[in-house]
C-alpha cells in the first residue's frame, strides 16, 4: 500500500510568531506569548485539516519567512525559530505545566519533537504589516 500523505505544509500568519527566550514555557497559562502561540496553533491546525496532515516523525525541515516593515524586527531569527519549532511539535511532553487552557489546540503538532530537525531556514522579507509564513517538510532519513 502506498503512503499517499502530505511531506510538506505551508501555511501563513498574520501578526508576528511566538519567540523563546526564557526557561518559562511558553505553553504557560497567561504566558504574554499566548496570543501568537493560539495564533500560530489555529493557523497550523486549518492548514493540516485542509491536507489531511498528520505528525512526521521522520528527519524534517523547517523554514520560516518573516514579512515585517523595513528595520522593525521585534526578535532574533534564532528565538523566533525556537518558538515556532516549541509550539509546532507535539506537547505532550509539557503537559507537567498544564496545557488545559488550550482546549483543543493541544493536540496541534505537525511533528513529533523538535529533535528531528535537520535543517532550519530564516528569511526576512519587506512588507507594511506582520505576517510569517511556516513550512514543514520532511527531508530524506539520510540528512
Amino acid at each position: 500500500m502506498q503512503d499517499t500523505r502530505a511531506l510538506a505544509l505551508t501555511f501563513e500568519v498574520s501578526g508576528l510568531p511566538p519567540v523563546k527566550t526564557e526557561a518559562l514555557s511558553i505553553f504557560a497559562a497567561g504566558h504574554r506569548q499566548a496570543t501568537r502561540v493560539r495564533d500560530l496553533l489555529k493557523a497550523a491546525l486549518t492548514a493540516a485539516q485542509r491536507t489531511g496532515w498528520t505528525p512526521l516523525p521522520g528527519p524534517i525541515e523547517v523554514d520560516l519567512v518573516l514579512r515585517c516593515p523595513p528595520g522593525h524586527r521585534t526578535a532574533d531569527a534564532s528565538t523566533l525559530l525556537g518558538g515556532v519549532c516549541a509550539v509546532l511539535q507535539d506537547k505532550k511532553r509539557v503537559s507537567s505545566i498544564g496545557l488545559a487552557h488550550l482546549g483543543v489546540l493541544v493536540d496541534v503538532a505537525l511533528f513529533d519533537d523538535d529533535r528531528q530537525i535537520r535543517r532550519l531556514s530564516y528569511q526576512e522579507e519587506p512588507a507594511e504589516d506582520f505576517s510569517y509564513q511556516v513550512r514543514v517538510a520532511a527531508v530524506p532519513a539520510g540528512v
